[in-house]
């Protein structure tokens, strides 16, 4: 009996708005391919802190998200999801010129680049027409800026869902480098939870008078990490 071989139906890669909830957890899931467990955002030297536990884990968290990376990313995020819901390239290519001048040191842009590159091309396979133009390097929320905006997500949720991956990844290198277990990494997630969405909300409504922050430790340890031996992370 002859064999007729299957044959490959086309998806359909218009998401749709019943799918935004969906692809948005997707996007910013760990699980997505931008590479995001191999970056530690300084935490790997941070860790060697004498106090570094599951608290300290939190606490160190907590600062880098309302003060440092996590704020910064988050207001850059809307400054380019304003530029792409007006498909205003020369104001979305501006935002990466300024999130690139923001990066604290070479590790850290080679973090965001890194992810940045990463989610365009993950992007562009399952929905070409959501992925930001041009194929040059671009920081990671620049690219998920305009591609949320193109998705049709509102700027609150996209920055939500980007910074629950920011902080679940970093949670995960925790628990990597032994600073709590399983167990600990829910806790810290479950109470940082409201503050990402506050942050989300009034990141929503920010523009770029309102970049800057204050986590020099957490930058220290960033630069500190260049020059550690044995890394389990590129940052």
């Amino acid at each position: 009996m002859a064999i007729t071989p299957a044959t490959a139906t086309p998806m359909d890669t218009d998401p749709g708005p019943a799918a935004l909830p969906a692809l948005l957890f997707a996007w910013f899931s760990p699980a997505f391919p931008t590479g995001g467990f191999a970056w530690s955002h300084g935490l790997e030297a941070a860790a060697a802190h004498p106090a570094a536990d599951e608290a300290w884990l939190g606490a160190w968290l907590e600062d880098v998200l309302m003060r440092g990376g996590g704020w910064s990313d988050a207001v850059l995020m809307n400054l380019a999801w304003n530029a792409g819901q007006t498909r205003d390239v020369g104001a979305w290519r501006d935002v990466g010129v300024l999130a690139m001048a923001l990066c604290s040191s070479r590790e850290r842009r080679a973090e965001t680049l890194g992810q940045g590159d990463a989610f365009v091309a993950a992007v562009r396979e399952g929905w070409p027409a959501l992925a930001p133009p041009g194929l040059e390097a671009t920081p990671y929320p620049v690219t998920a800026g305009w591609s949320t905006a193109a998705l049709g997500a509102p700027a609150t949720d996209a920055i939500a869902a980007y910074l629950t991956g920011f902080a679940a990844n970093l949670i995960a290198a925790g628990v990597r480098l032994s600073l709590c277990g399983q167990a600990g990494a829910v806790r810290i997630l479950a109470r940082i939870a409201p503050r990402i969405a506050n942050l989300a909300a009034r990141a929503a409504t920010a523009s770029e008078d309102d970049l800057g922050g204050c986590a020099i430790a957490a930058d220290i340890a960033a630069m500190r990490h260049e020059t550690l031996d044995g890394r389990l992370f590129l940052s």
